[in-house]
C-alpha cells in the first residue's frame, strides 16, 4: 500500500496517508506538542485553584485570594487570542513549522520559571507581578500553539480523513492535562507545609525536560503540503487578520459562540469545581485531582470517537449532540455538585468532560480549519479557537464564583446561566456550512 495520495490540484504534489511514518511523525507531534503546552497551561489552572491564593496573594481574605488567583488565570487566557493573532500572522506568512517551535520553548520557559518564583512574603509584590508577565507569555505561547499544531495534521492528511488528523491537537489538550493532575497529585500527597512550601513547584520545573522531547519530534516534521503550494504567492497574504475579521466576520462569531460551550464545560468543571469541592466541600485534594485526571482520560477516549465518527456523519450533527446533551444536563450536573459526595462529583466530571466537551471538541479544530481558506487558515483557526477558550474558559471560574454569591451559595443559577450557554451554541451553529466534504484546495483558487 502506498503512503502517500496524491495532492487534488496538484499530483506531483505527494500528501501522506495516516498509515506513513511521515503522517506518524506529524500526528505525534501534533498530539505531544498540543499536550506539553497544555501540561504547562492546565498546570497553572490547577495551581491556581489550590496554590497560587496561599503563595502570592497572602495579603488578602480567602475570598479575594481566590478570586486574584482566578484573575491571574483569566489574564494568560486574554493573551491567548493575541498570540493566535501573532503567531497565526506569522504562521500564515512563513509557515508552521517555525512558529510552533518557537511557541513551545516560550511556554516550557515560562513554566520553569513560575516554578521557581519566590512567594509574596519574601519579595513582597514582586512575586504577583512576575506571576502576571509569565502567565501572560504562557498565553500567548498556547495561542499560537493549538492552531499550528492542528493544521499540521490536517492539511497533511487525506480529505476523508481531516476530522480525525485534526483531532491529535485536541486529544493533546486533556492528555496534557491527566499529565499535569497527576503530576500535582503525586506532591499534594506531602505535607500541607512541605507542598505549599516547594511541593507545587515540582510539576513546573519537569516542564523543561518535556518541552526538549517535544522539540526533538517537532524538527523533524515537514512544513504543510497546502502552505507550499501558496508559498509564491506571498503577496497575497499580507496582512492576514486584517481578511479574516473583514471576510469572515460572520465566521469568527458564529464559530466563537459555538466553541464557547465546550470551553465552559473546562473552566467550570476543571478548574473552579475543585476549588469548590476541596476548600468549599471539604473533600480529600487528591481524591479529587484523581478523578480529575480520570476525567481527562476520558474525554481523550471521546475527542478520538467524536473526530472520527465527524468524518463519516459530519461535524455539525457529532458537534450538535455534545451541545443539546451540555443543556439538558448543566442542572443535573450542578444538583450532583451541591449534594458534597465524592461519587458524585466523580459521576459529574465524567459526563461533562467525557460526552459533553468530547462530542463538541472532538471535530472543532476541523470545523474551524474548514472556515477559511488556506492563506489565512492558521489565523482565522486561531482567533476562533482562543477567543472561544479565552470568553468560555478564562472568565468562567470567576463568573461562577460571583453567581454562586449571587445565589446565597446555591449552585442553580450556574446550572441556568450554564445551559443558556448552550443554547447560545446551538442557535449559532444553524445556517454554518457542513465542512466534511469541502474542498480545502479549491478555496485558495
Amino acid at each position: 500500500m502506498s503512503n502517500t495520495v496524491k495532492h487534488e490540484h496538484d499530483p506531483g504534489l505527494q500528501v501522506p496517508s495516516l498509515s506513513s511514518p511521515q503522517m506518524r511523525r506529524i500526528l505525534a507531534s501534533s498530539f505531544l506538542g498540543s499536550a506539553i503546552e497544555f501540561y504547562d497551561f492546565i498546570l497553572y489552572a490547577t495551581a491556581a485553584s489550590l496554590v497560587f491564593n496561599k503563595i502570592f496573594f497572602t495579603n488578602l481574605t480567602p475570598g479575594v485570594a481566590i478570586f486574584a488567583s482566578f484573575a491571574t488565570l483569566a489574564v494568560g487566557y486574554l493573551a491567548r487570542p493575541l498570540g493566535g493573532i501573532v503567531f497565526g500572522h506569522f504562521g500564515d506568512k512563513m509557515g508552521r513549522k517555525g512558529v510552533l517551535i518557537t511557541s513551545m520553548a516560550m511556554m516550557g520557559g515560562a513554566s520553569t520559571l513560575i516554578g521557581l518564583l519566590p512567594p509574596t512574603a519574601q519579595v513582597g509584590m514582586l512575586a504577583p507581578i512576575a506571576l502576571i508577565v509569565l502567565r501572560v507569555v504562557q498565553g500567548l505561547a498556547v495561542g499560537g500553539e493549538w492552531g499550528g499544531a492542528m493544521l499540521m495534521a490536517l492539511e497533511h492528511a487525506p480529505k476523508e480523513r481531516r476530522g480525525f488528523a485534526a483531532s491529535f491537537a485536541n486529544m493533546g489538550g486533556p492528555a496534557g492535562a491527566v499529565m499535569a493532575t497527576l503530576a500535582v497529585s503525586a506532591v499534594s500527597l506531602l505535607p500541607d507545609d512541605q507542598f505549599l512550601a516547594w511541593g507545587w513547584r515540582i510539576p513546573f520545573i519537569l516542564s523543561i525536560a518535556l518541552v526538549g522531547i517535544g522539540l526533538v519530534i517537532r524538527l523533524k516534521v515537514t512544513e504543510s503540503p497546502l502552505f507550499l503550494s501558496l508559498e509564491q504567492k506571498a503577496e497575497e497574504r499580507k496582512t492576514p487578520i486584517r481578511e479574516v475579521l473583514t471576510r469572515y466576520p460572520k465566521s469568527v462569531i458564529r464559530g466563537t459562540l459555538v466553541g464557547m460551550s465546550s470551553y465552559t464545560v473546562q473552566g467550570l468543571m476543571t478548574v473552579w469545581a475543585i476549588s469548590f469541592v476541596v476548600d468549599d466541600l471539604g473533600m480529600d485534594r487528591t481524591s479529587v485531582l484523581n478523578i480529575k485526571a480520570i476525567g481527562a482520560a476520558l474525554t481523550v477516549v471521546g475527542i478520538w470517537f467524536a473526530a472520527r465518527y465527524s468524518d463519516k456523519y459530519g461535524r455539525r450533527p457529532v458537534m450538535m449532540v455534545g451541545i443539546l446533551a451540555g443543556a439538558l444536563l448543566a442542572l443535573p450536573i450542578m444538583f450532583m455538585l451541591e449534594l458534597g459526595q465524592l461519587w458524585l462529583f466523580a459521576i459529574a466530571l465524567f459526563i461533562a468532560n467525557g460526552i459533553v466537551q468530547a462530542c463538541i471538541f472532538g471535530p472543532f479544530g476541523a470545523f474551524t480549519a474548514e472556515l477559511f481558506p488556506t492563506r489565512i487558515r492558521y489565523t482565522g483557526a486561531s482567533l476562533v479557537y482562543q477567543l472561544s477558550s479565552t470568553v468560555g474558559a478564562g472568565f468562567t471560574p470567576m463568573i461562577v464564583a460571583g453567581l454562586v454569591l449571587v445565589a446565597g451559595g446555591k449552585l442553580w443559577l450556574v446550572g441556568v446561566v450554564w445551559a443558556a450557554a448552550f443554547v447560545i451554541a446551538a442557535l449559532a451553529m444553524r445556517g454554518m456550512k457542513e465542512g466534511k466534504d469541502a474542498d480545502l484546495e479549491a478555496q485558495d483558487l
